[in-house]
Order: structure tokens, then C-alpha cells, then sequence
């Protein structure tokens, strides 16, 4: 992807879905990946039902359905009924849905009884379990894109949609320009046994929808989240240590000249640039003992000050030199072959390459930089010109994510995609169950940790139904990336939306960095130019001259 026009650009913005979707290896299953083709695709159940009959004119009973917070809709007990399709317009990421299709050994049997298996799309077991609740068919339009950018595009040209899963910094974007439909109340019913989502939503992702706001109103107003990340740093072992490589200076060490790549996008450059030029503010003890720690973090990792963009070109232009290139999805493979010894990498693709690597017989870890990392995540919101006032259509789209936020179903997207769930799951132990069933040690390891995360699962970390028994290993592979300890996620900030200004001056920012290098230009190519303009000024004063002297003047 151009790296000029992006300076909102996703984390995760390659142009083919492979880079979204890594799929996540697990026991005795096949790598699978699912395409979206960007066009619409019906499926065979179809329209909300309204049902009056009528039988030897009289009124037959009508069963009112279950509300999932918003219109209601209604079973017919009747004898005929007249139908009308609810149309359900949902967009989202290419690859980032179940697609079905698993053979019968993919079947994932879980410690708690739950059984894992995807026979059919997400999207046509959406459609029949809407039906078989609510008494009505709706008909989901599945759509893809492939950056937000796109999907902005896409909705300034004239799509339409309802419901689109794009990612923080887009959220806060269509946020701040009114696009969007708020959650109903009724989403939030934590008495409905049918609201998965606000149900089982990770206590910590649920407060940090409810603390982050854009225009004085909370994201959690318009948002539920879907899948979720950090950033780091992912490394040989072999050819560097845990030390070197967890802090983003080593974006920047000369030891590992040409051999680390970076990615191509301003918002992931920029965020480990602030973060290595403030490396001792964001190190320092006492500052990190302060009350107002994570508010500070934040403040710093967003800075868009003129000084500090402009110290960030200098520093990009210094890391330009030294690494092997800026990449989008290329980096898992060359780490992988051995091109590279480490590649900043999104941690949903660090899995997938370490799941890779490790096929082919190579580790591979991860490391969080010490400094901070940066918190990122994809939502599910509803758009006003979708929405359009219809109550069913709102309904359905509220009922979509509360289904792909059942934990059994949050398992399934994990498996398939390979990027982290928002779903904790609440009362419902599914989640870690699949955890423990893909991380958990077995009986007679020996080098073991206890890795809490009762921080995502309960809110409290320490408490002892949420301490996985894992490989030591594990600690900074795959479970650290996919699932970070309370540590890495304390030192964690979300990169917010840039405002015109500050976006115009960032892709500046980039162009001078992607474009040219001012450092590398010599010294007599200054001189060169200095003399060209010299030159130039002459003729243009020697002719305002003649021209004065001319006219007599």
C-alpha cells in the first residue's frame, strides 16, 4: 500500500487478505483461509416477518419475539403469513469471518464439553439461528474491503452499509463526522441471555471502550469490539537476544544494518518512532508510579506537536538507512527464509509466522518493547445512512454481533483468522477452555510458568482460575503475542485519529521519509543549488532592471 496517502493507514493494511486473516495453527488442523471477493453474497434464508392472520375472520394469536434490544419482530402461529426480508448490508475485512468448510478431524473437543466445528459459513448459521430465534429471516449482503481507507472511500462514493467493522482510529473518524448509529439500550441488557457481546466482552476491553471518547461521547456508544492486538518486535533468537530486541531502538542499531525490516504505513512508523526518541521519559520508574500513568502514555504516544513530528522524520530517515526495507505483508516470510532477524510485526501475523517458522523447523519470539506498545483493535458499528431509522434492520445488525460474540463462535473466527477475540465470555468458559487446549502444558513438562490473565477474563489478575499452566516458552511466542501478560498491556496505548491539521503534516511527514532522505543529499549538491538560485536570483534582477530603464522609470 502507498505509504503517502495513509496516514490513518491500518496497522494491518495489506493489500491481500492473508496479511489480515493469519490463520492460527493448531493440533492436527490444516492452514485454511477463506476469500471474500468484495461482492455481495446472499444467502438462502431471507426477510423479517410481521405476521397477521387471519383464520374464519378472526385474528389469530401473534407471539411476540425476543428483542434483542432494539424493534421488535414477531413469530406466526398462524396458518399463512405475509413475509418481507429484512436486507442485513454488512462489510468488513477481507478473510476475517468463518467461512465453514472444516473437515471432520478440525473439530476442536474442548475440556469443558464444548465441541468447535465450522460446517457452514458464519454468516449462513447467523441467518438460520436469527430465524429459528426471532421467527424472522433476514438476508445478509456480506461485503469486503480491504483498508479503511477503502471502506472510506467506499461510503464516500455512495455504498451503502449497515453494519462495517473497521478499526479504532477509523471509528473515531466516522465518530467524530456523525456517520454513526448508536448502540440501543437494549444491547447493553446484561439480562438477556441473547446479548453475548456485552456479556462476554474482556473486562478490559469493555473499559476502555467506556474511558475513550471522541467529542465528549464514550467509543462504547457506537462500538463493540471484535478482534484486538499489540505491536512488537518479532525476532531470531538465534541472531538476536530478548534484550536487543525488545525496545524500539533496535529499529535503529547499527549491529543489525539491513538485516530488520518496518512497516510501510506513517501510523506504525510514527508510533515506534515517538516511542524510541522518548525512550527515558517512558522507562522512567517514577513515571511509571504515577497515578496518571496510562493518561500520560497516551499523551505522549499521540503527540503530533510540530517539534516532535518533525524529530520523528529525522529519526525515520536515520531508521530508513539502517533497515533491510519497508514492508506490508512481506516481512513474516522473510523472516521465515532467513532474509531478515527481525520484523515489526502486528501480533495477530507474528502467530502466523511463528505457527509457519516453525513448520519449516525455525523459532521464532516475540518481544513487546519495553517503552510501550501500541493497543489495537477492529469494532463492529452501525452507519446512520444504513440504519436509515429501521428499527428491524437495527435489530438484526445488533443480533449479527452479539452472534459472532457467542464464545463458541469467538473460538471459531480465533481459529480461523488468527487474531484475539474481545470475548472473555463471562459465565461461559469456552474462550479459555480453547486457550488452555492451545497453550496449556501437559502433564509431565517440566519447564512450566503460571501465566496469569485473569486481567482479560475476570478483571482481576490474580485471580486463580485464570492462571494458564503454559511452556515457558510460550511466554514470549505465541501466547504472549496472541494473549500479552498484564505487564505489556499496562504499558500499552491506543494510537487515536489525527485531525486535518495534524493528519496534513504527518503525510508530509511520510513523503519526506518514503520520497527522499535530506540527509543523504551532499554537500556539493548544496553547493550546486545554492549557485543554481544564486544564478536565478541574478536574471531576475537583472531584468526587473532593463525593464525599469526601458520604460524610463
Amino acid at each position: 500500500m502507498n505509504g503517502v496517502n495513509n496516514s490513518n493507514a491500518l496497522h494491518r493494511s495489506a493489500p491481500l487478505a492473508k496479511q489480515r486473516g493469519a490463520i492460527h495453527y493448531r493440533e492436527g488442523g490444516a492452514l485454511m483461509r477463506h476469500r471474500c471477493f468484495g461482492r455481495s453474497i446472499s444467502r438462502k434464508l431471507a426477510a423479517a416477518v410481521m405476521a397477521v392472520s387471519l383464520l374464519a375472520g378472526q385474528m389469530l394469536p401473534v407471539m411476540a419475539a425476543e428483542d434483542t434490544g432494539n424493534a421488535a419482530s414477531v413469530k406466526n402461529n398462524g396458518a399463512s403469513a405475509t413475509e418481507k426480508e429484512v436486507t442485513l448490508r454488512v462489510c468488513s475485512w477481507e478473510e476475517y469471518i468463518d467461512e465453514g468448510g472444516w473437515d471432520e478431524d478440525e473439530a476442536l473437543e474442548l475440556d469443558n464439553g464444548t465441541t468447535i466445528f465450522g460446517e457452514n459459513s458464519m454468516v449462513e448459521d447467523f441467518e438460520n439461528w436469527y430465524y429459528e430465534n426471532y421467527g424472522v429471516k433476514v438476508n445478509v449482503q456480506y461485503s469486503c474491503f480491504g483498508t479503511n481507507e477503502d471502506l472510506y472511500n467506499m461510503l464516500t462514493l455512495g455504498d451503502v452499509y449497515d453494519l462495517v467493522c473497521p478499526s479504532e482510529y477509523m471509528i473515531m473518524k466516522l465518530m467524530s463526522e456523525n456517520k454513526l448509529e448508536p448502540l440501543s439500550d437494549g444491547f447493553f441488557d446484561e439480562n438477556n441471555d441473547k446479548n453475548y457481546y456485552i456479556n462476554g466482552v474482556s473486562p478490559y476491553i469493555r473499559d476502555t471502550f467506556e474511558t475513550h471518547e471522541i467529542n465528549g461521547e464514550t467509543w462504547s456508544k457506537y462500538a463493540a469490539g471484535f478482534m484486538f492486538g499489540i505491536t512488537g518486535i518479532l525476532y531470531n533468537p538465534e541472531k538476536m537476544t530478548a534484550d536487543e530486541a525488545g525496545t524500539w531502538t533496535v529499529l535503529n542499531n547499527p549491529k543489525f544494518a539491513k538485516q530488520i525490516t518496518i512497516k510501510d504505513n506513517v501510523r506504525d512508523s510514527y508510533f515506534a518512532a515517538v516511542g524510541a526518541l522518548q525512550r527515558d521519559k517512558l522507562m522512567d520508574t517514577e513515571f511509571r508510579a504515577q497515578d496518571d500513568y496510562s493518561e500520560q502514555l497516551k499523551d505522549i504516544m499521540n503527540d503530533v506537536s510540530p517539534e516532535t513530528i518533525a524529530k520523528s522524520q529525522d529519526l525515520l530517515q536515520d531508521i530508513k538507512d539502517n533497515v533491510y526495507s519497508f514492508e506490508t505483508d512481506s516481512g513474516k516470510a522473510d523472516m521465515i527464509t532467513g532474509k531478515v532477524v527481525a520484523n515489526y510485526q502486528w501480533s495477530g501475523d507474528a502467530v502466523y509466522a511463528m505457527d509457519q517458522a516453525e513448520e519449516d523447523g525455525v523459532k521464532l519470539d516475540f518481544a513487546v518493547p519495553e517503552e510501550c506498545t501500541n493497543l489495537y483493535f477492529d469494532g463492529w458499528v452501525m452507519l446512520k445512512n444504513g440504519i436509515d431509522g429501521d428499527a428491524d434492520r437495527k435489530q438484526a445488525a445488533e443480533a449479527f454481533i452479539n452472534f459472532v460474540s457467542r464464545p463458541d463462535n469467538a473460538v471459531r473466527n480465533m481459529y480461523y483468522i488468527g487474531y484475539t477475540s474481545v470475548i472473555a465470555g463471562g459465565d461461559d468458559d469456552t474462550v479459555y477452555s480453547y486457550l488452555d487446549y492451545t497453550y496449556g502444558a501437559e502433564d509431565d513438562e517440566e519447564d512450566v510458568v503460571d501465566y496469569p490473565l485473569g486481567y482479560f477474563f475476570t478483571g482481576d489478575n490474580s485471580d486463580p482460575d485464570y492462571v494458564l499452566r503454559a511452556p515457558a516458552e510460550q511466554v514470549n511466542r505465541q501466547l504472549g503475542a496472541q494473549y500479552p501478560s498484564q505487564d505489556a498491556i499496562e504499558r500499552s496505548a491506543v494510537m487515536e485519529y489525527f485531525d486535518e491539521d495534524a493528519t496534513k503534516d504527518i503525510n508530509q511527514m511520510w513523503i519526506n521519509i518514503r520520497c527522499y532522505n535530506i540527509k543523504d543529499v551532499p554537500t556539493w549538491a548544496w553547493f550546486i543549488v545554492a549557485a543554481v538560485i544564486g544564478a536565478l536570483a541574478g536574471v531576475i534582477v537583472y531584468h526587473k532592471r532593463s525593464k525599469k530603464f526601458y520604460l524610463g522609470k
